[in-house]
């Protein structure tokens, strides 16, 4: 019994460990072409331009794909600022939601 009480007391320590700040790194889409790919819609020249005309005309929101993941943003203002770039994300991640409470974004290196 004390083991088991041990174990998930580690398990507790590490979830909210990995609940602090983290970078993230992926590029700024939107959520209709989540996967950064907008060849579906092609709603101007550039994949900027499409990703923006998703946000105003189709109710989208900006999110972050890491090539595997993707994640919602909580500053759509800043994400707009870098539509279809690559960025490295810091803020905490709310695994419910599958989103990102942006702290600061910046274009990735």
């Amino acid at each position: 019994m004390t083991k088991r009480l041990v174990v998930a007391f580690l398990a507790v320590a590490v979830l909210s460990a990995a609940q602090g700040k983290q970078t993230f790194t992926g590029t700024v889409t939107d959520s209709e072409c989540e996967k950064a790919d907008h060849a579906r819609m092609r709603m101007g020249d550039t994949d900027a331009e499409c990703a923006r005309a998703c946000i105003s005309f189709h109710g989208a929101t900006y999110v972050l794909y890491d090539g595997e993941r993707v994640y919602g943003l909580s500053d759509q203002r800043t994400a707009e600022k870098f539509a279809a770039q690559r960025v490295s994300v810091v803020g905490t991640l709310n695994a419910k939601t599958k989103s990102i409470d942006v702290e600061s974004m910046s274009a990735a290196r």
